[in-house]
């Protein structure tokens, strides 16, 4: 092979995550490489959104939109996030908004459509959620009178068939609301194809992105659904929720804010003030995307780094989750929950790994995982309904290991080692 052949293989050979770089982003790897294995409950703050929470807090900690510099500066800065985001999600910036947390912008959303549906209405839920995506619709359903259907998971694999949602689907549906991936079985949906299934039968969709966003920033405008919910904590981020409202929903629900309010998009839903220093600080993380991109010489737009970024992100949470799933498949000792493969299908199997241990109860073996040091815990993470889905007890709860794209080989390397001395 020739020099010039040579540089051409180089070329296009595919680009790894610089997991150094990316580490040293974090302030919480400064001083030591905890094996954080509890990342679904919240990741860690990039070292960008430190610092713009911190500057906020110093320099413009005061109310924005005023002529002095001060105000100025800190309304732009809330500006800027809007927008950006935008561009990083590929939707129009007034459709972006902000709210205290995602569970607080879904009780806001049902409570925006319990006042246009009533008896005769179809509403579609999954026990496949998080409560906070599936609760607030069933009790808002149910207040109105409006008929509920709840579109199951297969109880051995936890996995959502969406020959299952289109016999559920009527010309009366006029609600969808699923995860892009649940919280415990980790397998990510087909948000298109699903969106364009409800879409087709007249239906709104509202898609709870909390578990899927960490490990991807997905093109919403070409998801297409009509709402679109993360929590931006979990995103390396400041503690907002993110919800993006597309195809003209915001202008058929009815306003749930101040009434002088009504007419900017970005707050008819989302009745409570922002947060100012977090929005002005919750574009800071895409300056880390950039930084990322930029680091493993991408170039173009923020849509462009969000993409590439992503698909980095994932490619290394892929080759880290194949020996943690191989290990507890094998394991006799355990159940574990979703797909024991990340080559299930074309959908990422995100590093959220849940698992039942068959002769010991989840407190004491999550307890043994911390005692050597494994940064996890135990419970139900708000997913009953997928538990019982599961026949999984909810009163013992599951075990739960989850880690993102600043997880190393040697994290799970001490993560499997541990899991084979606590369960023997």
């Amino acid at each position: 092979m020739g020099e010039a052949d040579a540089r051409t293989s180089e070329e296009l050979a595919p680009v790894s995550l610089d997991l150094d770089f990316v580490r040293a982003q974090f302030p919480a790897f400064d001083n030591a490489s905890p094996a954080f294995f509890e990342n679904a409950g919240g990741s860690f703050a990039c070292r960008q959104t430190v610092e713009a929470l911190t500057n906020y807090y110093t320099h413009t900690k005061v109310q924005p939109y005023a002529a002095y510099a001060e105000s100025a500066t800190a309304g732009g800065q809330m500006d800027s996030s809007r927008q950006r985001w935008a561009e990083a999600l590929g939707v129009a910036t007034s459709e972006v908004n902000f709210g205290p947390s995602t569970s607080q912008n879904t009780y806001v959303l049902a409570n925006a459509f319990g006042q246009i549906l009533g008896p005769g209405d179809e509403v579609i839920v999954t026990n496949q959620d998080h409560e906070a995506n599936t609760g607030a619709f069933r009790r808002m359903a149910e207040r109105v009178g409006a008929t509920l259907h709840e579109w199951r998971i297969d109880s051995t694999t936890g996995i959502l068939d969406p020959a299952g949602l289109e016999a559920l689907l009527s010309d009366n549906t006029k609600l969808l609301a699923f995860p892009h991936c649940s919280n415990v079985v980790g397998q990510e949906n087909d948000v298109a194809a699903i969106t364009a299934l409800a879409h087709s039968a007249g239906a709104r969709v509202i898609c709870d992105g909390v578990s899927f966003a960490p490990h991807g920033l997905a093109d919403i405008g070409a998801l297409g659904p009509d709402i679109y919910l993360f929590s931006l904590y979990k995103v390396y981020s400041v503690h907002q929720g993110l919800m993006v409202a597309q195809n003209g929903i915001v202008d058929e629900l009815p306003s749930q804010a101040h009434y002088f309010n009504e007419s900017y998009p970005e707050k008819r839903l989302t009745p409570a003030g922002p947060d100012h220093a977090q929005e002005a600080s919750a574009g800071a993380v895409l300056d880390y995307i950039e930084a990322t991109h930029a680091h493993h010489g991408g170039t173009g737009s923020l849509r462009d780094a969000a993409e590439a970024v992503s698909m980095l992100w994932q490619d290394h949470e892929t080759s880290l989750l194949k020996p943690l799933l191989e290990s507890l498949a094998a394991n006799t000792k355990v159940r574990l929950l979703g797909p024991d493969s990340v080559d299930t299908n074309s959908q990422h199997r995100c590093p959220t790994v849940a698992f039942v241990p068959l002769d010991q109860h989840p407190q004491a073996v999550a307890q043994g995982l911390v005692d050597r040091g494994i940064m996890t815990a135990h419970g139900t993470y708000y997913a009953n309904r997928v538990l019982e889905g599961l026949d999984v007890d909810p009163d013992r709860g599951v075990v739960r290991v989850s880690f993102v794209h600043y997880t190393s080989i040697d994290d799970i390397t001490k993560l499997i080692a541990a899991l084979d001395d606590v369960l023997g």
